[in-house]
């Protein structure tokens, strides 16, 4: 636990840090991989194309149950650091990991409980990025491995639609 929130205290030093880095800003919504259903921010950390890279989400979601009056709220914050192969400025192989803190709190209305939960979960990002050389839409599709304390989920992904600038 302690690397994990190393690792995003460092990658927000890095987000932050970085002035000479203020080309290739990427925003997009993402559905599925490690923020579940999230906005982001990703940019490189050179001028290049391609290269090393980072992330910083939010994202979350409410679900309601008519049956019992109960509700749970999601609330995921996402972070990486990735890196970009392409030659031709507009297709990318992306590799990736980071971690997502996930917080929940869950009610219900005929009862006077109420459940909070926090934890963090690991992931790698293997994938595809479309993303012309001189800004415009952009396209994520991608495998996102997750895995945790007891847990590891191999097969799960996502897809983003963004625009970079």
């Amino acid at each position: 636990m302690y690397k994990l929130k190393l690792l995003f205290v460092l990658l927000l030093f890095s987000f932050f840090s970085k002035s000479n880095a203020q080309s290739n800003k990427v925003v997009y919504a993402e559905l599925g991989g490690p923020g579940i259903a999230s906005a982001n921010f990703d940019m490189r950390f050179s001028k290049a194309q391609d290269g090393f890279g980072g992330r910083l989400g939010v994202g979350g979601f409410s679900l309601s149950n008519d049956l019992d009056g109960g509700h749970t709220s999601i609330f995921t914050i996402p972070a990486g650091i990735n890196y970009l192969l392409g030659k031709d400025g507009r297709n990318y192989f992306e590799i990736g990991a980071g971690f997502t803190y996930i917080g929940a709190s869950s009610r219900n209305d005929f009862s006077s409980g109420s459940e909070t939960f926090h934890s963090s979960f690991g992931n790698l990002t293997l994938g595809y990025r479309l993303a012309p050389t001189n800004g415009g839409f952009v396209f994520k599709a991608q495998i996102t491995p997750i895995f945790g304390s007891g847990f590891f989920v191999p097969y799960y992904g996502g897809v983003g639609f963004g625009y970079k600038f």
